[in-house]
């Protein structure tokens, strides 16, 4: 069922059907997140993709103890939008050979997932605030900001992609200027006067025997 039925009548059919959208997409991706993990041969992309899955799997609790809060029973409502990246995703990892370029190719799939339940996750909050139900917020709040961090790293991974040297080039820049040595050399002190003095002695030393 899509956002836009005749099912959804009011604000809360509407923060109901979100929250059952987001349970059954959430429990989708952690079963999708296995075959990324296989198929990733970039140690931080496995290591994440790894990662992700053990959150993915809290988050499916928090979601149920939101369905608790409501006094509703956790289901999902099929989702055809998450349904439709997921299979994106297959498809590509279907038509890749190449590993460096199926890493690139998971990261773009796995942000495009990341991108969606960041979206649902925000509105699922504002909804809840305008329904005056400030105790599911935490725990979409806790969900969503995993949601973001995880965008964030596969963002860093694919700028490291695209720009292996740019935080070599960064740390160099961070790296103080050292002061030129000053070339200049300092001028020889002036002989006049002492040439001077030279002078006023020879004359004493005249005047003295003319006397």
């Amino acid at each position: 069922m899509g956002f836009f039925t005749k099912d959804i009548k009011t604000m809360n059919d509407l923060f109901m059907h979100g929250l059952q959208d987001l349970y059954y997409a959430e429990n989708q991706i952690a079963k999708s997140l296995p075959e990324m993990i296989e198929k990733a041969t970039n140690p931080q992309l496995r290591a994440g993709f790894e990662k992700h899955l053990s959150e993915t799997e809290g988050q499916i609790q928090r979601l149920q103890q939101v369905f608790e809060v409501l006094d509703a029973e956790p289901k999902g409502e099929r989702c055809p939008a998450i349904d439709g990246i997921l299979k994106e995703g297959r498809d590509l990892m279907g038509e890749i050979d190449d590993e460096d370029v199926m890493n690139v190719g998971l990261v773009a799939a796995a942000q495009a997932v990341e991108h969606y339940e960041i979206t649902r996750y925000g509105a699922l909050m504002a909804w809840a605030s305008e329904l005056g139900r400030g105790d599911c917020i935490p725990l979409l709040k806790a969900n969503l900001a995993e949601e973001k961090a995880t965008d964030k790293k596969l963002t860093a991974l694919a700028e490291r992609r695209v720009n292996p040297q740019g935080e070599k080039k960064s740390e160099g820049e961070k790296k103080p200027a050292k002061r030129a040595s000053s070339t200049a050399r300092r001028k020889p002190k002036s002989q006049a006067r002492p040439a001077a003095k030279s002078k006023r002695s020879n004359g004493a030393k005249k005047a003295r025997r003319r006397a």
